[in-house]
């Protein structure tokens, strides 16, 4: 069932004690942060304005309030643009507000969720998956009915057992 970009929207503060996510692409550069990503491309500041926008506040207010927010994002090397800027400004300024990633590089090994597209789960019983076009232009979302949670709940912890903490990821690929 598709829900609405507000419906959607409303996961992110209600939700009672976790939202995770799945990424699955290399490219996300029309869904949001544009602006930002022009200017890393053209290797200008980060923008202010993209330093406290506003899904650094939702973060910040849902991990004050003891939320768990985090996610894994399956990749592999060399890093594409879009993921040199995700990463190196988005998780690093994401991660301050409190959100936790975890990367499953699929460089060297085979990728355990091939068939998985990018989807949210909220507190194990709402989850959300998200279509998208090329380039990274978010097309919309569908809520997973409720007695399928379990299903996509597997593919997290598959996700999470085979990732590591971006930190330390971080630290042996981050691009010179």
């Amino acid at each position: 069932m598709n829900i609405s970009p507000d419906e959607f929207g409303k996961l992110f503060t209600s939700f009672e004690r976790e939202a995770f996510r799945l990424e699955t692409l290399d490219d996300y550069s029309k869904s949001g942060g544009v602006d930002a990503y022009r200017a890393f491309l053209a290797g200008e500041p980060q923008p202010a304005a993209y330093k406290s926008a506003g899904w650094v506040t939702t973060v910040r207010e849902a991990t004050q309030a003891g939320k768990r927010m985090y996610r894994v994002h399956v990749l592999a090397r060399p890093l594409s643009d879009y993921l040199r800027f995700e990463l190196g400004w988005g998780y690093v300024r994401n991660q301050e507000a409190g959100e936790e990633f975890f990367i499953l590089d699929t460089t060297d090994e085979p990728n355990p969720l091939s068939d998985a597209p990018d989807f949210w789960a909220f507190d194990e019983w709402t989850v959300v998956t998200m279509r998208y076009g090329d380039g990274g232009e978010f097309l919309g979302a569908e809520l997973v009915p409720e007695k399928q949670a379990h299903e996509w709940l597997e593919r997290r912890d598959a996700a999470m057992s085979h990732a590591v903490p971006f930190r330390d990821w971080w630290e042996l690929h981050k691009p010179a």
